[in-house]
């Protein structure tokens, strides 16, 4: 179940670096980078639900318990890819990658990570094997 989690982090890692891509390149001349990116929280958290209920019955998670350590493991390992993604490849200081999470300064992404952390579980109940 483990590899399998860490498969579908891969997957839903590589699907939001895309993504991001799309917003810069679509959003970002149209909205602003600000609003393309609270407006890229809401797409790339559909984009990140609909894998993980397409997902979730392969990787066989069986339990809430379950469900919510791979959602933790997913969590940390999408903080992690975010936050060296945005020092490492754009050169991001440390200020502009916790607005991102900040509310007060228009960030969302704290609640797409919310999101991610019970997309297992909201998945697993939608498809009623809880």
């Amino acid at each position: 179940m483990l590899l399998r989690a860490l498969a579908i982090c891969l997957l839903i890692a590589l699907a939001e670096t895309v993504h991001g891509a799309l917003r810069v390149r679509f959003l970002n001349p149209r909205f602003g980078d600000r609003r393309a990116r609270q407006l890229g929280v809401f797409t790339g958290s559909a984009i990140f639900l609909l894998i993980t209920w397409w997902t979730l019955p392969w990787i066989a998670a069986s339990t809430a318990s379950q469900c919510l350590q791979i959602g933790l493991l997913w969590l940390i390992l999408m903080l992690a890819f975010d936050i060296a993604f945005g020092r490492l490849y754009f050169h991001f200081p440390w200020h502009r990658i916790a607005a991102d999470f900040d509310p007060r300064k228009g960030g969302l992404l704290g609640i797409g990570m919310l999101l991610l952390f019970f997309a297992p579980l909201l998945a697993a109940k939608l498809h009623g094997l809880l």
